[in-house]
């Protein structure tokens, strides 16, 4: 009997384990449609094990339980999990994911689906603009959005920046795109050494930006897009539950790059050179001495502090956050503070109307040193740049008497040296820049009817911004001290930009294949503006620097008001046509108080259209081909920051001199501007036609714009006769147009446990200057180097061509101060001398292309990231070598200079020494600034949830790290002139950008 039991029991347990056992399984993925879906990622719930589909979409698995769970996932498709139960055959549909399809995007008053798109909008994640350390928005979307060109013109904490877009778009006017921030219109701008404006916006309260770039998309922004829009949305409250996030790092900066210059030995032979006499009787006795950029340089901290609290419910959602900032610049005494806060609230009062609030607010404390000299020469460089005298300042003099104080060179060697100043004396100028700023939006909306929405929105700016500088007597030698010694300066200035917006919209959707979406707009804004200031000279004492300035002797004092209007009209309608075919048309009408009297209204008006051809029946049954939109626009868009209040009318101005009346000073006006009652805005005409392409289920895609831009009515200063008894006139005379195409590229290469995207885009824009003042003048000087010429693009250089250096035995060509050993210069028409007619055309500043490129890698929970930008094909003029490679005499040179021609040394590179001596402006000073630089690299780990506190990631992070170039200057990411739309890529001394490295940390309860 027990025998019988265990056969039995053998023989159930061997049928048990035949019914269970593991089973092949195959199958096909498709989608909704029936198309087969290839990439599909087919998993064992619960394990490691898996499968791809091939091509056709078929999959194979082999030894899967009989009881086990299938996950299906795709990217644009609904997961999927399906029960095996003992089946080896198992096909499966996907469902697209409609949230993919309904991914929203913000434009002008309002937003739209992502495939209802027909303009060129770019979007740019909040966790891409913080990326790197950034103080101000337009950083971090450097190099991120094709089609845009973005200069850090200063490395300075909080330094100026430069934004084109789809290229310079002006020749006197701004080109600097339209920033709205939650609905409140601002601008950037600004000199080398001025702070960016936008650097008073905290980037971490930023929820998204959408860059407008084509007429169509920006034309609702009619007198103020000619050069592009920028859309900043900042973050908003949720319902659920209360989130409070802490996000904080710290790190510490140096300079990426010293130039080398002669030692103290190097430079005391030379001296005794240029002056031939033997002032230094042993000038190999004095070594290395001091070496200045060492001094002026820093190793500086960075950190970053922030706290938000997210939250709300059905009816309310609030959204707050306090951040503080602090930047210590590389070069010393340089700093950019900021205290910044935040408050959004949204309140539902019932189901047809709600009201909210966006309120950001800022102070910023800005710490400068002078740098960048847009004059040609050496005074100016080593007396008011800091990095220039630096360079200049002799190794064999000292930074600090014996008590600590800064030494001016004026009491070193016997005083000769008083020409050049001590490098810390420029560092002790106060130059701090206070600036109080709050953006306020106030709305109210309401559903009048199904479909109907009303929205009012008041909008303000308000700044108020002290400047403070003072130069102190301590840094004047004694010999030099006078009546005049110790200046300073407190300037006050108010803004206050008000905007209404009344915005009426109705959408609705027509026998489920007809969507019609109509928007009305009336915006009225108005912006006043005042400034006093008061400078002085002559302090007693430095004791209080510029607070006491009615303690000096001279005095003079000054103030200004301005304010202007603008009201507008606008209308846009967009059309849909089954997911397929889409118009948009808008128009808006301008009217500004800038004008003249016969031009006080623009109309701007603009048309796009989408075609996805996708939906169509050829298309759609292709299964790699996720989506293909073509799309064209065409509108016209203005530009009225170009000109400044007033400028139509008759002005009149002090002379800046007295004159003398029954003996008593009386200061004269004398008319300082003539009347144009046809000033008008500049105004630009632009085609673009883009392709959108996915691929793979979205897991691929590509988005081409091929564009043609012409901006014509540009303001130009047209030279007047004298008889007119005026100089010139501002009028619209000038045309010019860029053209270019843009590529931006997105791919999920990996997606399971491994995650790896990447992004890429490039961006080559030309521009034409087409006309001047009406045919007049072809071409024009800026700069000595710098010209405007019809048919040629904007800030080319133009300089004599270099050829060598004059050796003994050639004959030295009239027409410059040749010099044997000195510069020659080629006799381009051959006429025996050296003319203006031998220049010619040398260099171009302008880029063949612009790129950038992004990789995220993420496993578990790490994560990994680096970004990557680049520019081809500009040129620099390297002008700070003018100066510094010319052996005149009384400064420190570029090290290159121990090359030098002598009669022994027949150098045909380096002129000879020569006090005195002047170098011609030739192509020797031209230098290819193409760069390729790593941005940022980040190591991230995302720690496992704990108790009370729902995410923790700890990082490190690597900015600056490396930059591939030839130029030789501090730094390729250049221009002394900022954001002028003329004079491009001059490099003299400006302050340059900084290596850092941090750490932060996340939190999220």
């Amino acid at each position: 009997m027990l025998g019988k039991l265990r056969i039995w029991l053998l023989a159930f347990g061997f049928m048990t384990n035949a019914y269970a056992q593991d089973l092949n399984i195959r199958g096909k993925v498709a989608d909704g449609a029936g198309a087969s879906l290839p990439g599909v990622n087919v998993t064992v719930k619960g394990t490691q094990k898996g499968a791809v589909s091939d091509g056709d979409g078929n999959y194979q698995l082999n030894g899967v339980p009989s009881k086990a769970t299938l996950v299906f996932s795709f990217i644009g498709y609904l997961k999927q999990e399906i029960d095996v139960n003992n089946r080896s055959v198992i096909d499966v549909s996907l469902q697209a994911d409609v949230k993919a399809l309904n991914e929203v995007v913000v434009v002008g008053y309002g937003t739209q689906r992502k495939i209802e798109t027909t303009g060129s909008i770019a979007s740019v994640k909040a966790s891409d603009l913080v990326q790197t350390p950034v103080a101000n928005v337009a950083q971090g979307l450097q190099a991120r959005v094709s089609g845009i060109q973005i200069n850090q013109n200063s490395g300075a904490p909080g330094g100026n920046v430069s934004v084109r877009i789809r290229g310079t778009n002006s020749i006197n006017g701004a080109s600097e795109p339209l920033y709205v921030v939650d609905g409140i219109q601002i601008s950037n701008g600004g000199g080398i050494n001025d702070v960016s404006p936008l650097s008073t916006i905290n980037p971490n309260d930023i929820e998204s930006v959408e860059v407008l770039k084509d007429a169509s998309a920006s034309a609702i922004y009619g007198a103020r897009a000619a050069n592009g829009v920028v859309l900043i949305t900042t973050k908003r409250g949720r319902s659920g539950g209360t989130r409070v996030t802490f996000d904080s790092y710290y790190g510490t900066q140096k300079v990426s790059k010293t130039l080398p210059t002669l030692n103290a030995a190097e430079f005391a032979q030379l001296e005794n050179e240029v002056f031939k006499n033997s002032y230094y009787k042993d000038p190999a006795s004095l070594g290395e001495g001091v070496n200045w950029q060492n001094i002026i340089f820093r190793q500086a901290p960075i950190q970053n502090h922030q706290l938000s609290i997210n939250g709300g419910n059905d009816k309310t959602q609030l959204a707050m956050s306090a951040n503080y900032f602090n930047q210590d610049g590389i070069i010393i005494n340089s700093n950019f503070k900021r205290y910044s806060y935040r408050l959004n609230l949204d309140h539902k009062i019932s189901n047809r109307v709600k009201v909210g609030t966006s309120i950001l607010g800022s102070y910023s404390v800005n710490s400068g040193v002078q740098t960048g000299s847009t004059s040609q020469g050496d005074a100016d460089v080593v007396t008011g740049s800091i990095l220039g005298a630096a360079i200049g300042a002799p190794p064999n003099l000292q930074p600090y008497r014996a008590d600590g104080s800064v030494f001016p060179f004026g009491e070193q060697e016997d005083g000769r040296y008083r020409e050049v100043t001590n490098p810390l004396g420029i560092a002790s100028v106060l130059n701090q820049t206070a600036l109080k700023r709050t953006l306020v939006n106030l709305y109210g909306e309401a559903t009048i009817l199904k479909g109907l929405t009303y929205r009012a929105s008041f909008n303000a700016d308000l700044q108020n911004n002290i400047a403070d500088r003072y130069s102190p007597r301590s840094i004047i030698s004694v010999r030099d001290l006078n009546d005049n010694s110790g200046s300073g300066s407190k300037s006050n200035s108010n803004f206050l930009g008000l905007l209404h917006e009344s915005i009426l919209t109705y959408a609705q959707t027509i026998a489920e294949t007809h969507s019609l979406k109509f928007t009305g707009v009336f915006a009225s804004q108005a912006e006043f503006s005042n400034a006093n200031s008061i400078s002085a000279s002559g302090f007693p004492n430095d004791a209080t620097q510029n607070e006491a300035v009615q303690l000096a002797l001279n005095r003079t004092v000054s103030s200004s008001r301005s304010k202007q209007r603008l009201d507008s009209y606008m209308g846009r309608v967009n059309y849909g046509y089954k997911d397929k075919y889409f118009l948009d048309l808008t128009a808006r009408v301008d009217g500004s108080s800038r004008f003249g009297a016969n031009n006080k209204y623009g109309f701007f008006p603009a048309v796009s259209a989408a075609w996805r051809l996708i939906e169509e029946p050829f298309l759609k049954n292709i299964s790699w081909l996720s989506d293909l939109k073509l799309r064209a626009s065409y509108g016209i868009t203005g530009n009225a920051g170009g000109i400044s209040p007033y400028q139509s009318l008759s002005t009149v101005a002090a002379t800046g001199s007295d004159y003398v009346f029954n003996n008593a000073y009386v200061t004269g006006i004398n008319p300082t501007g003539i009347a144009n009652p046809d000033l008008r805005w500049e105004k630009s005409t632009q085609t673009n036609i883009g392709l959108d392409v996915s691929l793979l289920n979205n897991r691929f895609s590509l988005i081409v714009d091929v564009y043609d831009k012409i901006t014509k009515d540009l303001l130009y200063i047209k030279t007047l006769p004298l008889s007119s008894g005026y100089g010139s006139i501002t009028g619209n005379y000038a045309s010019l147009e860029n053209k270019g195409i843009e590529f931006a590229a997105n791919a999920r290469i990996l997606d399971g446990p491994l995650k790896w995207t990447v992004s890429a885009n490039l961006t080559r824009n030309r521009n034409k200057v087409l006309d001047l003042d009406g045919g007049t003048t072809q071409e024009r000087f800026i700069t000595s180097y710098t010209i405007l010429k019809v048919g040629e693009p904007l800030g080319l250089i133009k300089s004599y061509i270099f050829d060598g250096i004059n050796q003994t035995g050639e004959t030295i060509l009239p027409g410059y101060d040749g010099r044997l050993g000195g510069h020659k210069i080629k006799d381009l028409n051959g006429d025996g001398t050296i003319t203006s007619a031998d220049q010619t055309i040398t260099g171009n500043p302008n880029p063949n292309f612009i790129f950038g490129f992004s990789t995220n890698v993420s496993y578990k929970g790490f994560d990994l990231s680096a970004f990557l930008s680049g520019s081809q094909g500009n040129d620099i003029y390297n002008l700070s070598r003018l100066s510094f490679e010319n052996p005149l005499g009384q400064r420190n040179l570029l090290k290159g200079v121990v090359n030098r021609w002598t009669p022994t040394n027949p150098s045909n590179q380096y002129v000879s020494a020569a006090q005195g001596g002047r170098l011609p402006v030739s192509n020797y000073y031209v230098e290819d600034g193409s760069y390729v630089r790593c941005k940022n690299i980040t190591l991230g780990y995302t720690l496992p949830a704990i108790k009370g506190v729902q995410n923790i990631r700890v990082y490190v992070s690597g900015n600056n790290l490396f930059t591939v170039t030839n130029y030789s200057g501090f730094d390729p990411e250049v221009n002394t002139f900022a954001g002028s739309n003329t004079v491009i890529g001059v490099d003299n001394f400006v302050y340059p950008q900084a290596r850092s490295f941090l750490g932060g940390i996340q939190l999220t309860f």
